[in-house]
């Protein structure tokens, strides 16, 4: 630990802290419920970014529930986890939202799914439904995978419920739903509501289908844009609670790949961007050049999506001559075609004109709010896992990371611009330096019961899992995606802008959204509403 880290916490110690476990880059602390609410304040008020909260039954191996707070200390290049114990008999602890803006979430998703009470916050339903039965908790050890509770009927509820089948379907991947309350022109506030499919993937993943050799399919269909860096982040946790090994090549082409997933992720959003701004031109140029990098990782992985090669201990894939003489030739050929489209596309007046000055998120609400990736280094927060927690062949790369201070959506697109250069730039270096030796270790244990937390940076932003290992499988396994930190920031992002800029300013942090969204408009005046659409490609 470095002395600033060790003077954090001895403070932490004063409040009542007390270490468990140090490593290179993870310190575990237990903290008396009493007292979470102290020591957040001195992390956060330190400069900690508080990553994720996670509740965990551990009853049957501590008597407990628990609740693990991460918080990233990022110039220090370490996480500091909280571990809070929760008794059975009385399962409430004290709020850290007034401390931590950024918690709101995570606390409320565990009071969904585990049923501990939170005090010194409103509280609300965010992950379950509202017809779900009181007193069930799905993230509890005796209630089964595939248990499918009673639905019940409120009396504030219609029995009876109007689903809309068209373009906007409950069956479609990932519906949002947001309301915007006008005055005339003018967005005054914004509702959200997600979740409306959830998945269940951690629960998921503790059950006896599941083994850790198979998770990596089920994390890669986490999302369908940046799915290599929730498997990559998955395999990494395991390696590093387990002590695995990996072959540095096996790294390598880990970081490489996952360069590819970024250049075709950024792509796809800024061709999404042009159409939201009337530049159909644009669109279909990057989604052209685009192409050219999907081809790409079909050829590195036998797959455009989905790729299947990470596995626990390396991966199953390997490089040879003509793939990497592959990769050389397609990312000079999408540098040049992509510096041509940019720079025509920036000198397009109405372009600057529609993203200048609107949808701005100052400094202070972004560190707030713990928002990461373009949309942190767009107002004004170095914050780049890559650079901050060095991991798999990034440590031996040099590039440069975009920062903005406007926090406006032409500063989340030009981060994005110049992340497209870079990562290209990174594929290079990493190809030039590409070790010999194996891909993959196959001789390993994982013992249960160590803990670990692992953060790859995706292209919208820090993409955080954690792991608590079990016999077979993970005991518990904790995924906290990068749109899932972002989407909160929308209400400051929102408020006071005009209404037509308001789906680009949504878009803006590359939200996993479904292709044809709707936004609910009431105007706060009139009580009149309407609906706008949202695209999105996928």
């Amino acid at each position: 630990m470095s002395k600033g880290v060790e003077a954090l916490v001895e403070m932490v110690g004063k409040l009542g802290g007390a270490v468990e476990d140090v490593r290179k880059s993870e310190i575990y602390i237990r903290v008396p419920r009493e007292a979470v609410r102290a020591v957040a304040k001195l992390l956060y008020d330190s400069g900690a970014y508080l990553k994720t909260c996670a509740g965990v039954d551990e009853r049957g191996t501590s008597g407990f529930y628990s609740i693990y707070y991460i918080f990233g200390l990022d110039s220090h290049g370490v996480d500091a986890v909280l571990k809070v114990l929760v008794p059975e008999h009385d399962p409430l602890i004290p709020s850290i939202l007034p401390e931590v803006p950024a918690a709101d979430w995570c606390e409320l998703e565990i009071r969904d799914l585990l049923g501990i009470e939170l005090s010194g916050r409103l509280t609300k339903r965010l992950v379950l439904p509202e017809d779900w039965p009181d007193g069930v908790y799905p993230l509890r050890k005796e209630f089964r995978y595939d248990e499918k509770p009673p639905r019940v009927v409120r009396e504030e509820l219609p029995e009876e419920v109007g689903i809309p089948v068209g373009p906007y379907h409950p069956a479609l991947h990932e519906p949002e739903y947001f309301e915007l309350y006008v005055e005339g022109e003018k967005v005054v506030d914004v509702v959200y509501r997600g979740f409306h499919v959830h998945r269940g993937i951690e629960k998921l993943a503790e059950s006896p289908r599941f083994t850790y050799k198979q998770i990596p399919f089920l994390a890669e269909r986490i999302c369908g844009i940046c799915g290599f860096v929730h498997s990559t982040c998955y395999v990494m946790a395991v390696e590093k609670a387990a002590g695995i090994g990996v072959p540095e090549r096996a790294e390598f082409i880990r970081s490489i790949v996952l360069e590819v997933e970024r250049l075709h992720s950024h792509l796809l959003w800024l061709g999404v961007a042009a159409h939201l701004l009337g530049y159909d031109a644009g669109f279909m140029h990057t989604w052209r050049i685009r192409e050219r990098v999907m081809v790409l990782a079909e050829y590195l992985t036998g797959s455009r999506k989905t790729y299947g090669i990470n596995v626990v201990g390396g991966v199953r894939k390997d490089l040879n001559v003509d793939k990497i003489d592959k990769t050389m030739k397609t990312v000079a050929q999408v540098r040049e075609e992509f510096k041509k489209l940019a720079d025509a596309a920036l000198s397009v007046p109405q372009i600057k004109a529609r993203a200048v000055g609107t949808g701005v998120l100052t400094k202070s609400e972004a560190r707030a709010l713990s928002v990461v990736g373009p949309v942190a280094r767009a107002s004004g927060l170095y914050r780049d896992i890559r650079k901050d927690y060095p991991y798999l062949a990034y440590r031996k790369v040099s590039f440069r990371v975009p920062l903005y201070t406007e926090g406006d959506n032409l500063a989340r697109l030009l981060v994005r611009v110049e992340e497209v250069f870079e990562s290209i730039e990174i594929i290079k270096q990493l190809i030039d330096m590409l070790p010999g030796g194996g891909i993959v270790s196959e001789e390993y244990e994982i013992p249960p019961g160590r803990r670990a937390v692992a953060a790859v940076e995706a292209p919208r932003g820090e993409d955080v899992h954690f792991v608590i290992t079990g016999l077979g499988r993970p005991y518990r396994w904790r995924v906290r995606a990068p749109t899932y930190q972002n989407i909160p920031a929308l209400r400051a992002m929102l408020r006071g802008t005009s209404l037509a800029d308001a789906p680009l300013t949504i878009a803006s942090i590359d939200p996993c959204f479904s292709c044809t969204d709707r936004v609910l408009v009431v105007d706060v005046r009139s009580s009149r509403r309407s609906f706008i659409k949202l695209v999105r490609g996928g």
